[in-house]
C-alpha cells in the first residue's frame, strides 16, 4: 500500500500550495485577453493585499487611541488578518478550468470574521449584561446565516435545498438587521456622538454592504461561478476594511474628545 501524504494542519483540504500556482490564468491577460477568470484571479490577490494592509494599519494605529478603545482596533486587525490568510489560500485553490472554487475557505473565513464584526456593536456600547445578551443573539443569528448559506452554496443550483437554505440565510440576515435597528438602535442613539455616528455607519455596512452576498449567491444562476467570486471578493474588501476604518475613526474621535475634556 502506498504511503499516505501526512495531513498539513494549515492546509486541511490538501489543496495545492500557493508556490505551485499555475499562472496561465494571469499570463493570459498580458496579451490583452483579460477574461472573467483572469480578473477573478487578480481580485483574489488584490483581496489578500488589501486585507494584509488593513491589518498592518489597524494594529500600528492602536496607540492613536486611548487604551480602553484599543481592543476595537485589535479586533479590526484580527478580522482583516484572518481574511488575508484565507485570500492567500483562495488564490491558490481557484481553478475554474478544473471546476474548483474556494467555497470552503470562504465560508471558514466568514464563520470566523462575521461574528467578530458584529461583536463590535456591544463592545463599543459597553452595556454590561444587556450587551452580552445582544452579543449572544447577534452571534447565534450570524452562525445560522453562514451555515445555511454554505449548505445552499454546495447544493445543486436552483434545486429545492439551494433555494430553501438560501431563504433561511436571508431571513437570519434580516433578523440581524432588525436587532441592530430596533433592539440596539436605542442604545446607539444614546451613545456619545462620535461612537453613535460610527455605529450608525457600521450598521449600514451590515444592512447595505452585505446585500452583495445574496446578490453574489444568485449570480450562480448565470452559469458562470467566477462572476459570483468577483462579487464576493469586492464586497469582502469593502465590508471588512471599510468597516474597520469606520470603527477606527469613531474611537479616534472619542479619544480626542475625552483627552480634550480631561
Amino acid at each position: 500500500m502506498a504511503a499516505q501524504t501526512p495531513l498539513n494542519p494549515l492546509n486541511p483540504l490538501n489543496q495545492p500550495e500557493p508556490m505551485n500556482i499555475d499562472y496561465n490564468i494571469l499570463a493570459s491577460s498580458v496579451d490583452g485577453a483579460l477574461t472573467v477568470n483572469s480578473l477573478t484571479q487578480y481580485l483574489f490577490w488584490v483581496g489578500f493585499i488589501a486585507m494584509a494592509s488593513g491589518t498592518a494599519f489597524f494594529w500600528l494605529s492602536k496607540n492613536d487611541v486611548l487604551p480602553k478603545y484599543r481592543s476595537t482596533l485589535i479586533v479590526s486587525g484580527l478580522i482583516t488578518g484572518i481574511a488575508a490568510y484565507h485570500y492567500y489560500r483562495m488564490a491558490a485553490v481557484y481553478d475554474p478550468e478544473a471546476g474548483i472554487f474556494p467555497t470552503e475557505y470562504r465560508y471558514i473565513d466568514w464563520i470566523i470574521t462575521t461574528p467578530l464584526m458584529l461583536i463590535k456593536f456591544p463592545m463599543l456600547l459597553g452595556l454590561g449584561a444587556q450587551g452580552k445578551k445582544w452579543l449572544t443573539q447577534l452571534v447565534v443569528l450570524d452562525l445560522v446565516m453562514i451555515v445555511t448559506a454554505y449548505i445552499a452554496e454546495v447544493s445543486e443550483v436552483s434545486s429545492g435545498p439551494w433555494w430553501t437554505f438560501f431563504i433561511v440565510a436571508v431571513i437570519a440576515w434580516a433578523a440581524i438587521i432588525g436587532l441592530l435597528f430596533s433592539g440596539i438602535g436605542g442604545a446607539i442613539e444614546g451613545a456619545a456622538p462620535p461612537i453613535a455616528k460610527g455605529l450608525r455607519q457600521m450598521r449600514l455596512f451590515i444592512a447595505i454592504g452585505w446585500i452583495i452576498y445574496p446578490v453574489g449567491f444568485l449570480l450562480a444562476l448565470s452559469g458562470n461561478e467566477s462572476i459570483r467570486e468577483i462579487a464576493y471578493n469586492i464586497a469582502d474588501v469593502i465590508n471588512k476594511v471599510g468597516f474597520g476604518l469606520v470603527a477606527y475613526y469613531a474611537v479616534k474621535a472619542m479619544s480626542a474628545a475625552e483627552q480634550k475634556a480631561a
